[in-house]
């Protein structure tokens, strides 16, 4: 782009634009507009970055919030003004509870037709409330603004967004017609600063994130705290993104404590099996398993686990000691009973606990536990071996037990989060896992998928159900963007699968219609409509089958399961009745 021959509002688009770019932000999802025009073209002509076009812009949040969740790194978002950006506040909500980066660059009509019925105009100003971390409404383009001035905003923006805590930032631009790159009347010193900035390839403001780590006399207290407790428990909880659990896999072996690794911490895949408890969930149903790992002791990595069966337990303790790491200052304790925090980055944490803590060789506690676990898995086996018609817990399992290492596995919220993490048993197959559980909203799953899929470089399965696939039907059109596949496993048992596990179930009057929202739709024409492969299997045998088939070809596909709401119900309380009664030899 000729910077020299263009208008101010093309050239200020062209200046955000290479500020997000030099600063390492190489990820934007645009959505179709013309107030957003200068951005836009910016964006379409930058060479250095990624664009990816999102015709719905609450898909666009979603993907923009999956890429994140893969890298790390803050995704932006371009869109038009009105309710094109009212449509990204379930992300935004997303991304704020999640605590991960994102980048709204909203355009806006100009100020003299603000509230004067100007089509397509909005108050956009603090439209998000308190979701975000920072936001700035931008005026128009205008010489008398400084160049300086308007790339040291854009720094500030990055750095606010990616800060601890994380979280969701907005600028929102203001554009005056022309909005299209036409020639236009900017003077000679003005040009001349941003050619300047056109030829430099660092940012304008470069900030320097702060060390945020434990006092050291409160990590020697914990440590030393730590000896005088015999029961302790690990637990690993929703992680935001981690580059890197090394560490985190050090103290494991130094605590030689009992390990339960939540779902959403992405670690359940990694953490070697005979140390951590695969079947928490179900086991807690065992007065026998319940006495055998009450902990004195609790250390809680992250934020709150998927299972509420482990909160009520915990709840039932009273325990003296709780201690919690997370790398924000939120409050993540609905049971109350978090009596220390630490808010540092909980790899850093777990590296300089591991110098002061006294190693615990014993490691029997754990394997009298394991063998709970052990029975537990031998017993779903042979349960799912006798059942022959496919089930929802068997799709949770088999894909556990067949993803491979170099897969992505994004998991959908309701019932499917819950299997996974209930059914789950990787066989020391790393796998990257995510889910969108700031909010747990079933809106915008399969947009999130993709952006995973993006933002991993790598394939990436994603199990969904038929409520949250209709929700977010039209991110079918993201698959064919991408360049590499999405395998969508989804599960239909058309309604509300996870409703009848909830006492409104026994309301037969209302139940059906009102939360169960029963339909009978077949997901094939949609797998027709956007020209991906489709499969329907029979039985638990067909689906692996058709899996393992769908890893090796390369190519995006939709497996749908058909199953009943009430026999799944029947099968998951058949299981729990089983898991009641389970006890091992002293």
């Amino acid at each position: 782009m000729d910077i020299q021959k263009t208008n101010i509002n093309t050239l200020w688009g062209f200046l955000i634009i290479e500020e997000l770019a030099r600063s390492g932000i190489r990820y934007f999802c645009i959505s179709p507009g013309s107030r957003s025009t200068p951005l836009t073209v910016s964006a379409a002509l930058n060479k250095s970055i990624q664009t990816i076009i999102c015709y719905d812009e609450r898909a666009a949040g979603f993907h923009a919030l999956g890429y994140t969740r893969a890298t790390g790194k803050p995704a932006v978002l371009i869109c038009t003004s009105g309710t094109a950006v009212a449509n990204y506040y379930p992300a935004v909500i997303e991304a704020h509870q999640s605590a991960l980066p994102l980048i709204i660059l909203s355009a806006d009509r100009p100020p003299e037709l603000r509230a004067t019925a100007a089509n397509q105009t909005i108050d956009q100003v603090k439209m998000f409330g308190t979701y975000l971390n920072w936001q700035f409404d931008l005026p128009c383009p205008d010489e008398k603004i400084p160049v300086a001035n308007l790339l040291s905003l854009i720094d500030q923006a990055i750095y606010r967004t990616s800060r601890s805590p994380a979280g969701p930032v907005q600028i929102n631009c203001m554009f005056r017609e022309p909005l299209e790159p036409t020639p236009g009347n900017i003077s000679d010193a003005y040009i001349t600063y941003s050619y300047k900035r056109q030829n430099n390839d660092h940012p304008f403001t470069a900030y320097h994130h702060p060390h945020k780590g434990p006092a050291e006399a409160d990590l020697t207290g914990l440590a030393e705290t730590l000896t005088a407790y015999e029961k302790g428990l690990l637990v690993i909880g929703r992680l935001s993104v981690l580059q890197s659990y090394q560490h985190i896999l050090e103290l494991i072996g130094t605590l030689n404590w009992p390990i339960i690794v939540d779902i959403t911490s992405g670690l359940r895949a990694s953490i070697p099996d005979h140390i951590k408890i695969n079947y928490c969930d179900h086991l807690l149903l065992s007065e026998s398993f319940q006495q055998d790992i009450k902990p004195d002791f609790v250390l809680h990595l992250g934020g709150p686990l998927t299972s509420k069966r482990y909160a009520n337990f915990i709840n039932t303790l009273a325990l003296e000691k709780y201690v919690q790491v997370e790398n924000n200052p939120y409050r993540q304790d609905p049971q109350n009973v978090v009596t220390e925090r630490f808010e540092c980055e909980i790899n850093e944490f777990c590296r300089r606990l591991n110098t002061v803590v006294q190693s615990r060789p014993d490691q029997s506690r754990v394997k009298r536990l394991k063998q709970y676990d052990d029975q537990a898995g031998q017993m779903l086996e042979s349960f799912l071996d006798s059942q022959s018609a496919v089930s929802e817990i068997a799709v949770a399992h088999i894909i556990s037990r067949t993803i491979p290492s170099v897969h992505g596995l994004f998991l959908a919220n309701s019932m499917p989060i819950r299997d996974m993490d209930m059914y789950a048993s990787f066989q020391s197959n790393p796998v990257s896992i995510a889910a969108n559980r700031g909010a747990s909203g079933i809106d915008g799953n399969l947009a999130s998928a993709c952006g995973y899929a993006a933002g991993l470089n790598q394939p990436v399965t994603t199990v969904i159900g038929d409520l949250a696939f209709l929700h977010d039907l039209n991110s079918l059109e993201l698959i064919r963007k991408l360049k590499v596949p999405v395998l969508i496993v989804v599960v239909n048992n058309h309604g509300g699968g996870i409703f009848s596990f909830l006492p409104i179930a026994n309301f037969p009057q209302v139940f059906e219609p009102y939360f169960a929202t029963p339909h009978d739709l077949s997901f094939k024409p949609a797998a027709e409509m956007f020209k991906i492969d489709y499969y329907k299997p029979a039985s638990n045998e067909q689906f692996r089958l058709i899996y393992q088939e769908c890893l090796k070809s390369g190519k995006s596909a939709i497996i749908e399961i058909i199953t009943s709401r009430e026999i799944n119900l029947e099968v998951h309380q058949k299981l729990q009745k089983e898991f009641r009664e389970l006890k091992i030899q002293s």
